[in-house]
């Protein structure tokens, strides 16, 4: 067994279900509310317990981080070394924001049911103790196809690879087990991007659409998404990070988003691909993407193990 998975990680490199909802949540200003959301996260593990043995073929997955405020405020010190308030990124043309929340739930199962329920358990828990930032139904479309056509996640490490990309471990003893998760909410241009050839579209993302083989070297230019997205080490190692991305949406209003969701163990390389994709390499060379999709949200958490989450409660 991979060493990091010692201290029993939440479900960060687990596959995905089929639906997903995204809660955000900010916890009231006062010793009560602080107090509730403590002793919850005593309850949580139970929580998903339950509902996985209620049906334990829907794939019932449930995943809480906290955001940095939260964590000076319910746990005080010591704090991951890497968590901190996303910071807006501004580029040239295009921003991407930063909206801070105190919780994040990430509910994944293969029937929009479960997420639900479990959902409404939370509430009826701390629901008292928050306040609502943001909440997104998501779902799994097709062949795993993103909003704008392509499938998403391609390039997601998987096994060992997964754990060693996304879950905290000897860099950061006390909080080994953990992950930085960093989330966006996007919503498309569908009118305009349609309107591109497909070969204009295979540009910008630097993948075939039909069937998902990437362009060469030559083909792709360098303004693409795979390219600003790709990161290397000082040493020419490839930088990856767990994406758990799911189109969301509302065709009565003409609303057509992907909700962005990445898990890492070093939240400096979401952070870095953001800044390629907004800032640009060079500067002002932003992502070919970003003239179809705006980001309204950025936030950054720390999914704590486990055991980890048993012990903050005694804090």
């Amino acid at each position: 067994m991979n060493d990091k998975l010692v201290n029993n990680p939440q479900p960060v490199t687990e596959p995905p279900g089929k639906t997903a909802l995204f809660i955000s949540l900010n916890i009231k200003k006062t010793a009560e509310a602080e107090a509730l959301v403590k002793s919850f996260c005593t309850d949580f593990p139970a929580l998903i317990r339950s509902m996985t043995i209620r049906d334990p073929e829907r794939h019932f997955r449930g995943i809480l981080g906290f955001g940095s405020d939260a964590w000076d405020r319910l746990f005080k010190s010591p704090k991951p070394a890497k968590l901190h308030t996303f910071k807006e990124i501004k580029g040239q043309t295009y921003t991407a924001p930063s909206t801070p929340a105190d919780l994040l739930f990430h509910i994944r199962a293969d029937r929009m049911d479960h997420c639900f329920e479990f959902a409404r358990q939370i509430m009826v828990k701390i629901g008292a103790a928050v306040t609502y930032q943001d909440e997104t139904f998501a779902f799994r479309s097709f062949d795993g196809r993103s909003m704008i056509g392509f499938i998403d996640g391609t390039e997601n490490p998987t096994g060992n690879d997964a754990v060693d990309f996304a879950i905290v471990g000897d860099e950061d003893p006390q909080f080994k087990g953990g992950s930085y998760v960093l989330i966006q909410r996007y919503v498309h241009d569908l009118d305009a991007w349609n309107k591109l050839p497909v070969e204009q579209q295979e540009l910008a993302i630097g993948r075939k659409k039909f069937d998902d083989l990437e362009l060469s070297e030559q083909e792709k230019p360098s303004n693409a998404h795979n390219v600003l997205t790709n990161i290397k080490d000082d040493k020419g190692n490839d930088l990856k990070i767990l994406r758990d991305n799911l189109p969301y949406g509302s065709p009565a209003e003409g609303v057509y988003g992907t909700y962005f969701i990445g898990y890492a163990k070093d939240p400096a390389v979401t952070e870095r691909m953001l800044s390629n994709m907004f800032i640009g390499v060079p500067v002002g060379n932003h992502d070919r993407l970003l003239d179809f999709s705006t980001a309204l949200t950025g936030a950054l958490f720390f999914v704590p193990s486990y055991a980890l989450l048993g012990e903050l409660a005694g804090k």
